[in-house]
């Protein structure tokens, strides 16, 4: 049977979404799937990055990280998204990206795409749970499958039991609060696991 295809879109300022996409590459691979990993295009101009060093290392760090496409997402046979809250919603470089899929999404190319999400946040209560939950609002209007984690593995409860998407909280120096490595690559598994069983289907 032909590997499942995933794409795993994300948006990082920092580091954090970035280090998390890439968790869900790693859990994706060893489900055996194909996995493309995406940045979304950054809007913010250079003198607000350079005002944050971590925010320039991150950007230089991931220069060669391609930057997604309509096309990777009429790839995917499965989407997982990642990124910060924003006063408990979507960052507007995520939402710029959503916002120019009209396109495909009036082809119908996005209807039945299995999709998953996963955020940060600066505390334990920044609005992950609300940026996951917006992002979801949007794949309804898709007419995506969306595929939470809900409690189907002991390793959401060690990384905070959040049922809708594996999220983090950082700490003062920026590095990740809650042991979240298992938890993400569950829920990278098993959204390729209900990808194939959608594609298995429909054929």
């Amino acid at each position: 049977m032909e590997k499942v295809k995933l794409a795993v879109i994300y948006y990082s300022s920092t580091g954090t979404n970035y280090k998390l996409a890439k968790m869900v590459e790693e859990g994706a691979l060893e489900a055996g799937a194909e996995v493309r990993v995406r940045k979304v295009q950054e809007l913010a101009p250079d003198a607000a990055i350079d005002s944050n060093p971590a925010w320039r290392a991150n950007v230089e760090a991931t220069k060669d990280i391609p930057v997604a496409t309509s096309e990777d997402l009429d790839w995917a046979d499965a989407i997982i998204f990642s990124m910060p809250t924003r006063f408990g919603n979507l960052p507007s470089q995520m939402k710029q990206f959503l916002d120019m899929q009209g396109g495909i999404w009036s082809q119908g190319k996005l209807t039945n795409k299995v999709v998953s999400a996963m955020s940060s946040a600066g505390n334990a209560h920044g609005g992950q749970e609300a940026t996951v939950k917006s992002l979801y609002t949007s794949m309804m209007h898709w007419g995506a499958i969306i595929v939470p984690p809900g409690y189907t593995d002991d390793s959401i409860y060690k990384a905070g039991g959040n049922p809708y998407g594996t999220s983090v909280t950082l700490g003062q120096d920026g590095n990740m609060i809650e042991d979240v490595k298992d938890a993400v690559k569950h829920q990278a598994k098993r959204t390729v696991e209900v990808a194939g069983w959608i594609r298995k289907g429909k054929q």
